[in-house]
């Protein structure tokens, strides 16, 4: 069993959004490995970065998309970091993976001022949101078999390119 497509992208990419409706769209099941890491850890993503620390969260987060990848046959959204794991690039090869990419302003737009992403909390969350995508965009274009661009489209437009660009089932 195999996942029908991965999503990967920096918050504010439209992962969750985009996948529910790509999922609906070709008959598919949703996961969010965001939420599956909620559900184990029977908490918020921002507590467990704030009690346990970044790299528990990684490794509770890398445990989740590794499960997911053996469970999943549709459509599965990964957190935003979660392709920074050597293992996870890993596991990833072989699958259809979508990067959604979002630039600075539109991701900043997206993501505002949220306390639900710990890693955009702070002084300057646009200085902090750049040097997420510059470290990260390299690691989303290395597991990507597809890439799509998500700025000025809609949900429906991006979720009609990636459905052009799946390979047939």
């Amino acid at each position: 069993m195999m996942p029908r497509a991965v999503l990967v992208g920096p918050p504010g990419s439209g992962k969750s959004s985009v996948g529910r409706l790509l999922a609906e769209r070709i008959g598919a099941g949703f996961r969010d490995t965001d939420a599956d890491v909620v559900a184990r850890a029977g908490r918020p993503i921002a507590d467990i970065f704030t009690t346990d620390g970044e790299p528990a969260f990684r490794a509770l987060e890398e445990e989740m998309v590794a499960l997911a990848l053996d469970e999943h046959d549709g459509v599965l959204a990964l957190g935003g970091g979660s392709v920074l794991s050597p293992a996870t690039r890993k596991r990833l090869i072989g699958h259809t993976v979508v990067f959604l990419n979002v630039g600075l302003a539109e991701g900043v737009r997206r993501t505002g001022m949220s306390s639900a992403r710990p890693l955009l909390a702070g002084v300057n969350p646009r200085a902090t949101y750049k040097e997420l995508l510059d470290a990260r965009l390299p690691v989303y274009r290395e597991v990507a078999t597809v890439e799509v661009v998500t700025d000025g489209h809609s949900v429906a437009e991006v979720v009609a390119e990636i459905t052009a660009r799946l390979p047939p089932q």
